[in-house]
């Protein structure tokens, strides 16, 4: 009976792989000591554009390397080559290995069959005596493989780049193509489009693939017969681990109150879709369910189900997991009840903002039932779509049509994105293209003009999209099982294994009241991002309007306006960039509004819960670490300044602080960092103002 292969059940839903079929050599390991290692490091590190013909005398660390690098070398020499003769003895096991030119030898001669339809084919051999064989010898205890015999003469035309990479020994479906063909044939795609599928997410011209048409086709056949054996095995493994999995949902609900799950069943009672989170997570919902990100990007192939990751980010900016499920397929049906079991788990709270994949049945389930919910596509999941769709129809023009759409992303209204939407698909004819009317249709969930305004929390960033892909590939690693990827999104998302952040030394960079008023609310991350408008609010000029409202610019940059509007009764502050509303972090406008108000305070208001230090999942000791770090400081700034003031009496005291003053300085950079990055406190180090 055929096995169920052992591998990681998870892979990346429309993966686009690099296809870099021309790195063909890792280093596996660090070489021992050796009177060859020199030698040793030099085959491993050799570059294909300089590289070095086998001779009597290399030395390799194994067989295998030997192999790897006489096939690279006969790939970029224009033939290929196979494995001949090994021999073998008691003591050494395999000592010679002799590898020769892929048309070594000749065909034996063949029997004629008696089939109707006999393809007689003609075999490429011809007795080329192109080779290299090596002989294994032990050298101080390490196993090394010399190569004792080479020749590179053939008595053939040797094949130009563009045809070397079409000899079978280098048509190799590599494993995320493969996984890839299996989706696309299982939903019914001919082989030839398979190939044009593969050709567009990998951005390539037709036929150059690392392999051709057929061997798709016979890549795909040979497939068939293992997945019929497969197809009972892999049906009673999916109905045993779902089963195993849902016991494990069920122990782990005993043994933690605070766990919660749920489940459909088929008609058959099977295990259906599953759903569950954690009592951590539920409770971090509360402060941070305001803006939910819902990854679909993963699924298994072992069981066909689709995995589904909810992910929020924190007031440390920091990703944080709410739940999980896997569902049996992709439809509106599937995926609303995925949304009403999150909410139900949840207890009943809907999220003000869902980022989501470009997904027309989840943009559907969104809508029945979280119709009061912002749906935001998020455009990190769109771009790469982009790119399968329009780089090979549009060639050269595609670099001037990518720029056009990312300008149109962050067109300054809907006016002008309908301008510009208008202008860009005359100019290269979309009139009837079936992905622009999708994206067109669509544009209120993703264009940052029909979106401004919407919460988002800082989550539609690429630090954020850096931090969710880390978080996926910690859960997705190498898994064999339901069960234990179930414990690896237990360790993963337990909140305990991240309360200890890292340090961060943060200075303030104005001697502004209200910049040391907001560091007492906001965590580093939130005070960061304050930091950073409110030094760019200096660079802003405004005018006031008659009706008490100002129009603030960049004194630089006449041409792009905010309106402020202020409410003086009750401190209300509303900008047309809507930063606030999208963040929750006033703006460099309103900011300046408020400097020019003499307001050495912020009203409290406009520090929101998620952002301020009581709601952090990471605990600061806000007093007595703040009151030293202030103390510290203090003392440092006495000490600068009298250094300053004494240095500066005389020209031969200032020479001696600049030349002294350095060394002494990296001297005690270089003892800090001997030191241990963390000794199990969290500290803030935001420092009071500098002069």
């Amino acid at each position: 009976m055929t096995s169920v292969p052992s591998k990681n059940i998870w892979i990346k839903r429309q993966q686009c792989p690099c296809g870099d079929w021309k790195c063909y050599v890792t280093c596996e390991g660090d070489v021992e000591e050796t009177s060859v290692a020199s030698q040793l490091e030099k085959n491993e590190n050799f570059q294909s554009d300089s590289m070095v013909s086998p001779y009597v005398g290399m030395v390799f660390k194994s067989d295998d390397d030997a192999f790897e690098y006489y096939g690279n070398f006969a790939r970029k020499n224009g033939f290929s080559i196979r494995k001949e003769r090994s021999r073998l003895s008691p003591q050494l096991g395999i000592y010679k290995r002799d590898f020769v030119c892929y048309r070594s030898g000749f065909a034996p001669a063949r029997k004629k069959s008696t089939a109707e339809h006999h393809r007689d084919r003609k075999s490429v051999r011809c007795g080329c005596d192109a080779k290299m064989y090596l002989s294994k010898e032990v050298v101080e205890g390490v196993s090394q493989w010399f190569v004792v015999q080479f020749s590179n003469v053939h008595n053939h035309e040797l094949l130009e780049d563009d045809q070397v990479r079409l000899l079978p020994a280098y048509r190799k479906i590599q494993e995320a193509d493969q996984e890839r063909i299996l989706l696309l044939s299982k939903a019914g795609f001919p082989i030839h489009r398979i190939v044009k599928v593969l050709e567009l997410e990998k951005g390539i011209q037709g036929g150059q693939l690392p392999f051709l048409e057929r061997d798709v086709r016979n890549f795909v056949q040979n497939r068939k017969k293992i997945v019929q054996e497969n197809d009972a095995l892999l049906t009673e493994k999916r109905e045993n681990d779902s089963m195993e999995l849902l016991e494990a949902c069920k122990v782990t609900k005993e043994m933690d109150g605070d766990f919660v799950y749920d489940f459909t069943t088929d008609e058959n009672d099977k295990v259906e879709n599953i759903v569950w989170s954690y009592g951590d997570s539920v409770r971090a919902y509360t402060l941070f369910g305001d803006v939910v990100y819902f990854d679909t990007s993963y699924r298994s192939i072992t069981y066909g189900m689709l995995l589904g990751v909810w992910l929020g980010i924190d007031n440390n900016g920091k990703t944080i997991f709410f739940g999980c499920v896997l569902l049996q397929d992709e439809t509106a049906r599937s995926f609303a009840w995925a949304l009403q079991a999150f909410v139900h788990l949840m207890k009943g709270k809907c999220p003000q903002t869902i980022l989501t994949d470009l997904e027309l049945g989840l943009k559907d389930a969104v809508r029945s039932e979280l119709p009061s919910t912002r749906h935001v596509i998020s455009i990190w999941n769109i771009q790469p779509k982009i790119s399968s769709w329009f780089f090979l129809s549009l060639g050269a023009r595609y670099p001037e049509f990518k720029s056009m759409f990312d300008d149109l992303y962050h067109a300054e209204n809907a006016d002008d994105f309908e301008h510009r939407w208008s202008q860009m698909v005359s100019m290269f004819g979309f009139g009837s293209d079936k992905h622009i009317a999708l994206l067109y249709s669509l544009r209120a969930s993703w264009a940052s003009s029909y979106m401004r305004g919407y919460f988002l929390a800082r989550m539609a960033t690429s630090a954020y999209l850096k931090s969710v892909e880390s978080f996926l590939k910690a859960i997705c690693c190498a898994q064999t099982c339901l069960r234990s990827f179930f414990e690896q999104v237990g360790s993963s998302s337990n909140f305990q294994n991240q309360l200890r952040q890292e340090m961060q030394y943060m200075l303030t960079k104005t001697c502004m009241p209200i910049e040391e008023h907001a560091r007492n609310f906001l965590t580093p991350f939130a005070f960061n991002d304050f930091q950073h408008e409110l030094v760019l609010s200096m660079q802003c000029a405004l005018s006031e309007m008659p009706d008490g409202s100002y129009l603030v610019h960049h004194y630089k940059k006449m041409d792009v306006e905010r309106l402020v509007i202020w409410i003086p009764e009750d401190e209300q502050i509303h900008c047309t960039c809507k930063e606030f509303e999208s963040s929750g972090m006033l703006c460099r406008h309103t900011l300046r509004v408020f400097i020019l108000k003499n307001y050495f305070q912020l009203p409290e208001k406009y520090y929101l819960s998620r952002w301020r230090r009581e709601s952090s999942l990471v605990f600061y000791d806000n007093q007595d670490t703040q009151t030293n770090d202030d103390g510290w400081f203090q003392e440092f700034q006495s000490l600068t300044e009298t250094l300053l003031t004494e240095s500066s009496i005389t020209k031969e005291r200032s020479d001696y602080v600049h030349r002294e003053l350095p060394k002494e300085l990296k001297r005690l950079i270089s003892e800090v960092r001997k030191m241990p990055e963390s000794d199990g406190a969290a500290m803030d180090l935001t420092l009071s103002p500098s002069s």
